[in-house]
């Protein structure tokens, strides 16, 4: 059996960076749909135990549609979580960034559980995932027809593009909600409750009493 893989992924508005330990692979992708694609084809090959991105106030939602359509082991976590660990073990000055390898090492050091999506949920996020897709090319289409066209036609093409860019928002919306609702996002009582000895009794009074853990 070989050695357990563990991925972070540091998400930002239009590219993620992803990190594999124990090899150190390390690469960038887009968020546009071929970037998707290559993220989920290259973290499918190796296998992962977990993948972790962190919580960022909706950049990470299209990224972890994506991983979580291909029932890829994927879970976001809070990132005081993260933070709080790499300070613990001396990986992260006060003004440091997380970045993916963090996110990889805690993946690695944090045992949080992995709840695969039910089919049902999975096969909705896909159907979701390849809309959007569409709407993406059309409206990237769009664009490059306004910049090549005859400027009689440019408000039409922007009548469109506005549309397009409403049915977009609509559809992360609906990611975003799916998601939040769903095993792939954990609470910090999963993570509590992942530590040897500590049960549903101890981490409801630990989260009541102590809640910056």
């Amino acid at each position: 059996m070989g050695t357990a893989c563990f991925v972070g992924i540091d998400v930002a508005k239009a590219t993620s960076v992803v990190a594999a330990l124990p090899s150190g692979e390390r690469w960038t992708v887009r968020h546009d749909p071929e970037g998707l694609a290559e993220l989920v084809q290259r973290v499918r090959h190796l296998e992962p135990e977990r993948v972790v991105l962190e919580a960022t106030g909706g950049y990470e939602i299209v990224v972890v549609s994506a991983l979580s359509a291909a029932s890829l082991p994927v879970v976001v976590v809070n990132p005081r979580q993260v933070r709080n660990f790499a300070r613990a073990t001396g990986q992260l000055a006060k003004t440091d960034a997380i970045d993916a390898s963090l996110l990889a090492a805690f993946a690695r050091a944090i045992h949080v559980e992995v709840r695969p999506l039910p089919d049902a949920e999975a096969r909705a996020l896909q159907a979701v995932l390849a809309r959007r897709r569409q709407i993406v090319e059309m409206h990237t289409a769009e664009r490059n027809r306004r910049r090549s066209t005859e400027a009689r036609v440019v408000t039409s093409i922007q009548a469109v593009l506005v549309v397009l860019e409403e049915q977009l928002k609509a559809l992360d919306d609906d990611l975003h909600t799916r998601l939040e609702a769903s095993p792939v996002w954990q609470k910090d009582r999963d993570l509590l409750e992942s530590i040897p000895g500590v049960g549903p009794t101890t981490s409801t009074t630990l989260l009541a009493l102590v809640p910056e853990l």
